[in-house]
């Protein structure tokens, strides 16, 4: 079999230099919350692909019914003939999500155009022109998610010029904002808004519930309801990115439902098909309908192999209270990781909810970043068999990205490797 570095040496006369890859090792396969390299060496699995393979890589029902779907047809673009399956992961969508009023979806391939689509549909159907993010926010890596997306390095370095009406206002964040109250930290952002670009101007706003590559940022409580009770005012559409929060990852099947958040459309992707290609917009059919036929869609958007896993995994997420594992997994990390920060002052917070956990690492005394310590713990990590991922504006955040499958055992294993890398 081919070794890990002869394959790095092939990558490196045939794979473009700016795709990047956290770990020069090579996988061969992957089942629950581990995968096996091409060496044979095993690694336990704390990034799911960021956020993808929450059922698991391989999960049984998924396999099934790709295989089975992969017998029948592989294609025929929705737009031109479509399929079943396709409406009924809508159907799915539109009652899973939060909100009891009346939803349509559209499927598509990926977070970014999940989200340009939301962008199109708000702007189409408000007349308005602006949109209204967040710091630390990201959103994707295309022409207009770039724009959205808050971090120069490495998603927006000499890539512009950008899409324009796109306007930035502070997040919530706990650990940096002075001891701000939700409500106080989304009063700041909106009177930015009414001041800078005015609510009449604006078509959407939109947020991750908890950042993602921002740093896990989870907002004070009041922050999300109090944005949501402003946008309705407003006729601002509230846009919930929970592209990487969705489907378990947080203890719900939505982070927007932590504080009974309600958005007139959501972003979906990741989670979504156990790990195959599929994204989606729902929210309120008067939006979604708003737009012209034709005026949504793709050729590859809904793809029957994609739907086919996607209702095989939302099955499985029912089936194994996936939601509840997620609330198992951060009752069994969050105590070690607070331990650790006991006696570790490089640990200024562990924060997250469920599955979506992180630490963020700052120098002794101060709330300075310390990406050199976070990248040194996370190669640490890996060198012990434990695939971990860092994030945050300035690189010095740890996310623990579990599948929602991995067992108690290699939870326990993760958790003292973690404890011995800091040490």
């Amino acid at each position: 079999m081919t070794s890990s570095e002869d394959l790095h040496k092939r990558r490196g006369s045939a794979v473009a230099r700016g795709v990047g890859s956290v770990i020069p090792s090579y996988v061969d396969h992957a089942a629950g919350g581990t995968f096996t390299d091409v060496d044979g060496r095993e690694w336990i699995d704390f990034a799911a692909g960021i956020a993808v393979t929450s059922v698991g890589n391989a999960a049984p029902k998924v396999v099934e019914a790709v295989r089975a779907q992969v017998e029948r047809f592989t294609h025929t673009c929705f737009m031109v003939a479509p399929y079943e399956s396709y409406v009924t992961v809508c159907e799915q969508l539109n009652a899973l999500t939060p909100g009891g009023f009346e939803k349509r979806s559209a499927l598509f391939n990926s977070g970014a155009e999940a989200v340009e689509n939301a962008v199109k549909i708000a702007r189409h159907a408000t007349g308005r022109p602006a949109v209204v993010v967040f710091d630390h926010a990201y959103h994707g890596r295309t022409n207009l998610t770039m724009a959205l997306t808050a971090k120069n390095m490495p998603y927006k370095h000499r890539f512009g010029p950008f899409a324009g009406e796109i306007y930035r206002v502070p997040m919530s964040y706990p650990l940096r904002d002075g001891g701000l109250s939700g409500a106080e930290a989304a009063a700041r952002a909106i009177e930015m808004v009414e001041k800078q670009v005015g609510a009449e101007n604006v078509a959407a706003l939109l947020i991750e519930p908890i950042q993602g590559e921002g740093g896990f940022v989870v907002p004070a409580p009041g922050f999300l309801p109090a944005l949501r009770a402003w946008a309705t005012a407003a006729g601002v559409v509230f846009v919930a990115d929970e592209i990487q929060t969705g489907f378990c990852r947080t203890g719900d099947w939505f982070a927007c439902e932590h504080e009974g958040v309600e958005p007139d459309l959501v972003t979906l992707a990741k989670g979504i098909a156990g790990g195959l290609p599929l994204a989606a917009v729902t929210g309120r059919a008067e939006l979604m309908d708003a737009v012209h036929v034709g005026g949504l869609g793709g050729t590859y958007g809904g793809n029957p192999i994609a739907c086919a896993a996607a209702l095989a995994t939302i099955d499985t997420m029912h089936e194994l209270d996936l939601a509840g594992a997620a609330r198992r997994i951060e009752s069994m990390l969050v105590p070690r990781l607070r331990a650790i920060a006991e006696r570790d002052p490089r640990i200024a917070e562990v924060r997250g909810r469920g599955a979506m956990l992180a630490v963020e690492l700052v120098q002794p005394g101060t709330l300075t970043p310390d990406p050199v310590a976070t990248a040194a713990i996370s190669a640490a990590c890996h060198a012990a068999g434990l695939l971990t991922l860092t994030c945050g504006t300035y690189g010095n955040v740890l996310r623990f990205l579990p599948p929602l499958v991995i067992s108690d055992d290699h939870l326990v294993r993760a958790a003292d490797i973690l404890d011995a890398a800091f040490t």
